[in-house]
């Protein structure tokens, strides 16, 4: 309660403030600023041979720290390259300037031209002969203190709390320049994948978000409608369909890296909107796909880092190839006892007893699901390093080849960090006939109560009729692995604006 009030004072306190400002006759939010300097260049700018008669600068950003003496003031004004000390002087200063200085804040953006000198203490400063208000800040942004401990400069409160920092991520990124950084990050994992791929004669496409079917992985869909056609319209759940209709097309090698949608769960790394690479690539198998992910991987981490080996957590993970290797079969075999090609689903179910699961939810798994929970629970834990789990069996794979010598099972694969799954990959599914048995088996398991299996896509089946030539295409989870490379415990972390439920008191404007 104590702190709202204060809140609430200090906010009183700034409107009164450009309440004067405007008294003044200065517009407080500028339409524009010329600088000649960011912060960066700026200092670099100073050679100490200048002594006093440094070059003149023309810098801008917020003001991150303020102390007035008197006479004099001095203020850290910081922008995208880091932070500039400011010397101001009443002296030097118009009159009108000088009582600008008097209201400014913390957080306000400013605009400053002067000469740069080192002051005593050997900070490079910019000596100011003119200020401009750009932007008054009417609200503090919620800044720790810091002090100086023996491990370094710890931060006490702030903006700490991790659903607020979400909720309001442009506080989050002013005042944490860390949270900067992953950004930063993460553009340059993107540009490092599509810089790969470019160089390998894969052509960037774009394929429809709103979609009349939707398809090519197992979730549930966002539902909206089209009120010019009136019909409803599904937010797509993987770009694959619409891909491999280029493949069809004649296009050889192309990919995507945008949004899909998926109205399931969310926990560290699920959230409904994300980001996905999706490449397809004609005449190559899922072997293909495999080198070619490890070797995108393993480059975008030398790029990254100068080096294979990253710390995530506590646990060191070395991207060096080659990765590891292991069957789905052979993993659930040594991890549960279990042989799921030749035991029954009664078995199956037995040996996920005392595993977390209820006997309900247990008993309700059947297919495909059941399936999914054994791997869930024997294999994919345990793939800490790089690992390929390869050979999936049909039912979890409907639009994959069968494999070429265990037709019970299908050519793909999932690349395995961590306990989490990062990649997707198959061989195709090229044949129309077979295509078109797997998802009238889709159906059937719709009408049993799956409610992720794949709807029938009839015009997908004639393109496959046209005749798509063999195909591998691969999947990879761009929010995932930017966790991995930037060491970040939540999918949230790597999203700049991840979904979030409604603000309690906050009523809609």
């Amino acid at each position: 309660m104590t702190e709202s009030i204060d809140r609430h004072y200090v906010e009183q306190a700034r409107r009164d403030k450009l309440a004067a400002i405007r008294a003044l006759g200065i517009e407080p939010f500028a339409y524009r600023f010329e600088r000649t300097h960011t912060s960066r260049e700026a200092i670099a700018s100073y050679d100490d041979s200048l002594g006093e008669a440094g070059p003149p600068v023309t810098i801008a950003g917020r003001i991150v720290a303020l102390r007035s003496q008197g006479k004099t003031a001095f203020a850290h004004v910081a922008d995208g390259d880091g932070k500039v000390q400011i010397y101001l002087r009443r002296d030097t200063l118009a009159a009108t300037v000088w009582e600008l200085v008097q209201l400014l804040d913390l957080d306000d953006h400013i605009g400053v031209h002067g000469s740069l000198f080192r002051t005593r203490t050997g900070e490079v400063t910019v000596r100011a002969d003119s200020v401009t208000l750009l932007a008054k800040a009417l609200c503090p942004l919620p800044r720790g203190k810091e002090q100086q401990t023996e491990e370094g400069v710890t931060v006490f409160g702030g903006l700490a709390d991790a659903a607020t920092r979400y909720r309001q991520r442009y506080a989050d990124l002013a005042v944490h320049s860390d949270v900067r950084d992953v950004f930063r990050q993460r553009a340059a994992i993107i540009q490092g994948i599509r810089q790969f791929l470019d160089d390998r004669g894969y052509l960037e496409v774009e394929t429809p978000i709103l979609q009349p079917l939707y398809g090519g992985a197992m979730a549930r869909p966002f539902v909206t409608h089209h009120n010019a056609l009136d019909m409803p319209l599904y937010l797509r759940i993987a770009d694959e369909l619409y891909l491999k209709r280029l493949i069809v097309g004649g296009f050889e090698r192309v990919y995507e890296i945008g949004h899909d949608f998926r109205n399931e769960g969310m926990d560290r790394s699920h959230n409904p909107e994300f980001t996905m690479l999706e490449l397809y690539q004609a005449y190559a198998d899922y072997d293909d796909m495999r080198s070619l992910v490890e070797e995108m991987v393993s480059e975008v981490v030398l790029r990254l880092t100068g080096g294979y080996t990253l710390v995530v957590g506590n646990v060191s993970i070395d991207f060096a190839r080659p990765w590891a290797r292991v069957t789905f079969r052979e993993g659930i075999l040594a991890g549960g006892g279990i042989d799921i090609l030749h035991a029954s689903e009664a078995a199956m179910r037995e040996c996920l007893d005392g595993k977390g699961l209820s006997p309900t939810e247990i008993e309700d798994l059947q297919g495909a699901r059941l399936l999914d929970q054994l791997f869930k629970t024997f294999l994919e834990p345990g793939c800490v390093q790089p690992t390929f789990v390869v050979d999936y069996p049909k039912a979890l794979s409907p639009l994959a080849k069968v494999h070429r010598t265990h037709p019970e099972l299908t050519e793909r694969f999932e690349l395995i960090i961590l306990g989490t799954e990062l990649a997707n990959a198959f061989s195709e599914l090229n044949d129309p006939d077979d295509q078109r048995a797997r998802f009238e088996e889709q159906v059937r398991q719709r009408a049993a109560g799956d409610d992720e299996a794949q709807p029938f896509d009839v015009d997908y089946v004639r393109a496959l009729e046209y005749g798509m030539p063999p195909t591998g295409g691969l999947g990879l989870g761009i929010d995932r692995l930017v966790m991995l490379l930037t060491n970040q415990p939540s999918i949230r972390d790597v999203i700049l604006f991840p979904a979030l439920r409604p603000e309690e008191g906050v009523a809609d404007s």
